[in-house]
């Protein structure tokens, strides 16, 4: 009886954990993105030289690459793809120098980052 008691506690102690981690890798990715996105939007706004928009671009997609395949073990496929969808709207606006439709697309990358912060934050809200 106390053996499998322990067994739970232990259990229960590394979901605990794993929330833990899980949720300050969310929230570190989801910080990382949007200051480059916040970059971003303020040389779109100035509509400053294409050549460091395109480098910004870039710069924003191979930073979501890299945390895209961590955050697909523990959120939702269809949340990551809105935002891969927005980004790959972003950057296409981009190329084709629609600077307004392109700060609209980032706008939405923002706010699907920011949804995706607080629908998996550990909270009395989300666990009920």
């Amino acid at each position: 009886m106390l053996r499998e008691g322990i067994i739970c506690i232990v259990i229960v102690i590394m979901i605990f954990i794993g929330n833990i981690v899980t949720q300050n890798y969310t929230k570190s990715s989801v910080e990382e993105l949007s200051k480059n996105l916040e970059e971003l939007r303020i040389d779109l706004e100035k509509e400053n030289n294409e050549k460091a928009i395109l480098d910004k671009i870039d710069k924003v997609n191979q930073e979501w690459r890299n945390r895209h395949d961590k955050l697909a073990y523990y959120i939702e496929h269809k949340e990551l793809e809105l935002v891969e969808t927005n980004m790959t709207a972003l950057k296409s606006f981009i190329e084709t120098k629609e600077y307004k439709e392109a700060i609209n697309e980032l706008d939405k990358s923002v706010f699907e980052l920011k949804h995706i912060q607080d629908k998996y934050a550990f909270n009395l809200e989300n666990v009920l």
